[in-house]
């Protein structure tokens, strides 16, 4: 069998990527999906990180895909503190749990501390995160742009002590707010697929979107 192999994006990836993207997360967090939208459209985007756009490779198969954004922290002490998002994050559904997710995570990593940037922030399943080397953001008193904490808003510093004094409201890349009717008008481009509700992974998203906190600024202002 051929080794995996991961190597920055080309632009004759994109369809397989999409592919492979909506395969992975049909039906995961609710029926259907948009994160192949998302891939689709994040690469016109212009918070997207083109140096973090990598895939993973078996000899011509494209396996996993791994895209960044810029983002930022709305500091509570005013001003900005700039960092990365990334998402999705696909692996195709008969390569997932080969660690394949996890290589993609550390590579582009490594490249984004090479590149100097300060730390990535995503949503995310705590559990399995927390294995890739992401911690809560509420560790930084980091919360949503709602203003609140939530256990699937983590973590990673790429520069030691980057988020320290970062206390302050994640916000991501708008790109990421998506029109309902322009995802069922790019799926029509897909084969059909049924729509299932009530699967554990959709009940396991529903949880973690409920475990959420009031946020207040440290030193109670």
């Amino acid at each position: 069998m051929q080794p995996i192999q991961l190597r920055p994006k080309h632009p004759a990836d994109h369809r397989a990527v999409e592919e492979l993207t909506r395969d992975a997360f049909w039906n995961f967090y609710s029926p259907g999906c948009v994160e192949h939208y998302l891939t689709h459209i994040l690469r016109s985007s212009p918070d997207f990180v083109e140096e973090l756009d990598y895939v993973a490779v078996r000899g011509d198969t494209v396996v996993g895909s791994i895209l960044y954004t810029r983002a930022s922290i709305l500091l509570d002490n005013g001003g900005k503190q700039e960092v990365l998002c990334f998402g999705p994050l696909a692996v195709a559904p008969a390569m997932q749990r080969q660690g394949i997710g996890r290589q993609l995570i550390s590579r582009t990593a490594q490249l984004a501390r090479e590149l100097g940037y300060a730390a990535i922030l995503i949503y995310g399943d705590p559990d399995y995160y927390s294995r890739q080397g992401f911690v809560p953001a509420e560790r930084f008193a980091i919360g949503t742009a709602e203003g609140v904490y939530i256990d699937s808003l983590q973590a990673m510093e790429l520069q030691p002590g980057a988020l320290t004094g970062c206390a302050g409201l994640f916000q991501e890349s708008p790109s990421y707010q998506v029109d309902p009717e322009a995802v069922l008008r790019f799926d029509a481009s897909f084969p059909p697929r049924e729509r299932r509700s009530g699967l554990p992974s959709q009940e396991r998203f529903a949880q973690l979107i409920t475990q959420t906190k009031p946020r207040q600024i440290p030193g109670g202002r």
